[in-house]
């Protein structure tokens, strides 16, 4: 096994930084002997047979080409959730994590109602189930493709969570219900900043979850506070997950209509990266 792991940090080195290769490593030989971190540790003179030495080069080899690692596994851990992942869905991050767990702290409800908009890979809809089990929780996204592989979550965690389409640009052609809770991470990141994004993110992850006009680009947040007035409860809660760099313009789009007690909160990397607001 050695020898493998000389073999995936040499091709890999000058690609990505040593310690994203170490992560690299472990992962892959989960993913392809299903050891664990100790047996990882364990097995390390372990001699592997020819059939798992060409599945670790098959997934090297899409490394190489800036490939997610999420996407060449098919699956990825979230919030204690392991979740199928392919490129119809957005890979779910750290930050999201953070902004679900905001959530659960201002929930005070025993069966809050809530609704979770923009949903992919449903990480957002069933960590809040996993975490509020009594909740009545709904989730949509445009993209039948991104429901399936929600829906699949959600069999997969024996979580339940009601998946269905709509176009959130065009609310008002669906019905809704009431909800003391919405939540969205929709699109936010403006065609200016493409030059800053890396190649796994830019090549490979659905443009259509990404990416917005510069010249409107709280596009998706302007349509869900509407259908926030419409559809919260008095005093429900709305929460964002936003561009870092439009938090004011943020506090301000919300202001407008009329909602109270809005507070930006900055994630780990200190960025302000989440909004909540009440109606």
């Amino acid at each position: 096994m050695q020898a493998v792991i000389q073999y995936i940090e040499k091709e890999l080195s000058g690609l990505y930084p040593a310690n994203e290769i170490t992560g690299f490593t472990r992962l892959i030989f989960e993913h392809v002997c299903g050891w664990d971190y100790t047996r990882f540790l364990a097995n390390r003179n372990t001699i592997l047979p020819s059939s798992e030495k060409e599945a670790v080069k098959q997934i090297v080899e899409r490394l190489k080409t800036f490939e997610p690692i999420q996407y060449i596994l098919g699956e990825t851990e979230f919030y204690g959730l392991r979740l199928k992942v392919n490129p119809a869905v957005l890979i779910p991050r750290p930050e999201t994590e953070e902004l679900v767990e905001w959530m659960v702290k201002t929930n005070s409800l025993k069966s809050p109602a809530i609704l979770d908009i923009g949903t992919g890979s449903g990480c957002i809809a069933l960590a809040l189930k996993k975490e509020l089990s009594r909740a009545d929780i709904s989730a949509t996204d445009i993209s039948e493709k991104a429901l399936q592989t929600a829906r699949e979550n959600a069999e997969t965690n024996r979580l339940q969570v009601d998946f269905f389409q709509a176009d959130i640009l065009h609310w008002e052609n669906h019905t809704w219900k009431t909800f003391d809770m919405i939540v969205s991470n929709p699109p936010y990141v403006r065609e200016m900043e493409k030059e800053k994004m890396q190649p796994n993110v830019l090549e490979f992850e659905p443009a259509r979850a990404l990416f917005v006009p510069d010249a409107n680009p709280l596009i998706f947040y302007r349509k869900i506070s509407e259908l926030a007035l419409n559809h919260l409860n008095p005093g429900g809660f709305l929460f964002f997950e936003i561009n870092e760099h439009l938090g004011a313009e943020m506090k301000k789009l919300l202001a407008g209509p009329g909602f109270k007690n809005i507070y930006l909160k900055k994630d780990i990397h200190g960025k302000e990266r989440m909004i909540q607001c009440q109606k």
